[in-house]
């Protein structure tokens, strides 16, 4: 059974960093894709950051980029989301997710992902 654990969420003041952890067992996230998403109360859950299964590609919402920065370590079989320059619109939960497919790229489409954690609260202050 694939379980993804996230961590590292907290309360932050704007301007400050977090760094989210998305730790997997079941599976060697190293052959898929991988997303980063969020949810803030009463929206639709969106898209953050997504890293091929090589590593090689990143992509980022426009939101995001510039402070935002994913990355996985194959070896610990875990994902991070290093998060800069916080502002209180980044405030929601973050999930993390591993696609579909073998040998896959990143996607902004929840629905090309099949598993998902818990999510970790975020909260960014003003």
């Amino acid at each position: 059974q694939v379980q993804l654990v996230e961590s590292g969420g907290g309360l932050v003041q704007a301007g400050g960093s977090l760094r989210l952890s998305c730790a997997a067992s079941g599976r060697t996230l190293s052959s898929y894709g991988m997303g980063w998403f969020r949810q803030a109360p009463g929206k639709e859950r969106e898209f953050v950051a997504g890293i091929v299964s090589s590593a090689t590609s990143t992509g980022y919402a426009d939101s995001v980029k510039g402070r935002f920065t994913i990355s996985r370590d194959n070896a610990k079989n875990t994902v991070y989301l290093q998060m800069n320059s916080l502002k209180p619109e980044d405030t929601g939960v973050y999930y993390c997710a591993t696609a579909r497919l073998y040998g896959s790229g990143w996607y902004r489409d929840t629905g090309e992902y099949a598993y998902w954690g818990q999510g970790t609260q975020v909260t960014v202050s003003s």
